[in-house]
């Protein structure tokens, strides 16, 4: 997996065997829409996986970005993609990873009064843990003011219903994944 564009830009990233990594062509449209926003803005990938969407913000101008995941292994792999790619050194950046539970992170962030300007969310299919997710996020505080969601699900997995303090900025579909980028005003 490729770095799509920024300082990064065609750098490789590792992933573990037993996770489905985002495809290239989603995380692009997903950067084109976020592009107006992502220069200096703090980013938290959940359920981060490989830890893409949070190296490719920080590729992009993002001052900083907070990695989940639970699997012991795949939070070492964002470790190290963060050390090749030197970017767990950068002076300027807050770059954390995080080995716990999504749950778990986000009542301690609410707690601790952070806040993120663009909140990944890419949980495992076919669990109900977007949904869960979602609601935890409605109910908590740390998405600030206009920032933005962006959630990958299956087209199986129901979303819910959004608040009304959250718009839809764009919903995309590729294959049986929906991404849903949602705004909160």
């Amino acid at each position: 997996m490729r770095i799509i564009a920024g300082s990064l830009k065609g750098r490789s990233i590792s992933f573990s065997r037993h996770i489905r990594p985002t495809q290239d062509k989603v995380r692009q449209a997903v950067f084109n829409v976020l592009a107006p926003v992502i220069q200096g803005a703090r980013t938290l990938d959940l359920f981060a996986g490989s830890g893409a969407f949070g190296i490719e913000s920080l590729s992009r101008g993002a001052r900083g970005a907070w990695f989940i995941e639970k699997d012991r292994e795949c939070k070492r792999i964002i470790s190290s993609n963060l050390e090749k790619l030197w970017l767990s050194r950068a002076g300027s950046s807050d770059v954390r990873v995080y080995c716990h539970d999504v749950f778990r992170s986000l009542a301690i962030l609410g707690r601790k009064g952070e806040s993120f300007d663009i909140i990944f969310l890419d949980p495992p299919y076919h669990k109900e843990l977007a949904k869960k997710t979602l609601q935890t996020l409605y109910a908590g505080g740390i998405l600030a003011p206009h920032g933005f969601l962006v959630i990958e699900a299956s087209k199986a997995d129901d979303l819910g219903v959004w608040p009304k303090s959250y718009n839809p900025v764009r919903c995309m579909t590729y294959g049986d994944i929906q991404v849903v980028i949602l705004q909160k005003v």
